[in-house]
């Protein structure tokens, strides 16, 4: 992408003014809130920004204040999303790894990640975007590399063996697996999502635990 598309770019998908006062800040918010809650509801297709701006208790031209566009909306969400994944990385790295049993350190893991999952509204229609549309692409490989690069980190830590490469491979398979997987847990309920997840674990253990072994893969 050239400087010059870059910068048309950004000025269609950023915020038309930075929310520095605690009103602006709050309105913002409730915009995103908005819309996560109406993804959920209606899908990403039937989302827009006047149905957005109805159920905000705004005029259109009040959103576009902060938004110009849909796609705006969709890539502010997005980028809180993957400030919230970055966090729970985060917590990854202080976690007391050699003290767990494979079986622990899967069950954390995955756990955390599943909150990140639930608390995100319309979660399963975001990642769509993010995947579908051009301008939010960017958004998803940001997410992949940066779920690789912890995680290899995380198994390294863990004293997994395997070279860098090998442990790089392994983080993005472990992405595949839970980044699918959670997406569904998230949209069943009852004992249909408890399932799948003791199966995303069970299934998450059987990748990880070859690499346990003094012959594990390169």
């Amino acid at each position: 992408m050239n400087k010059a598309s870059q910068a048309q770019r950004d000025r269609t998908l950023s915020p038309r003014r930075e929310p520095l006062q605690q009103r602006s800040l709050a309105r913002a918010q409730q915009i995103l809130q908005v819309s996560a809650d109406l993804l959920e509801e209606v899908g990403l297709d039937t989302l827009t920004t006047i149905l957005i701006a109805r159920k905000s208790g705004i005029s259109v031209g009040t959103l576009y204040h902060y938004y110009p566009n849909k796609h705006a909306i969709l890539h502010a969400m997005a980028e809180r999303w993957l400030r919230e994944v970055e966090r729970s990385l985060d917590e990854v790295e202080t976690w007391p790894l050699a003290e767990l049993s494979l079986a622990q350190f899967v069950e954390r893991l995955v756990e955390r990640q599943l909150v990140v999952y639930r608390e995100q509204r319309g979660i399963l229609h975001l990642v769509q975007a993010m995947f579908s549309i051009p301008e939010l692409r960017e958004l998803d490989q940001r997410h992949d590399a940066l779920v690789i690069d912890r995680m290899a980190r995380a198994f390294s830590r863990y004293g997994l063996k395997g070279s860098s490469t090998g442990l790089g491979r392994l983080a993005r398979v472990y992405l595949e697996l839970t980044h699918a997987l959670l997406l569904v847990v998230v949209n069943q309920a009852g004992s249909r999502a408890k399932r799948t997840l003791t199966d995303l674990k069970h299934v998450t253990v059987a990748l990880i635990e070859p690499y346990l072994g003094e012959e594990s893969p390169p």
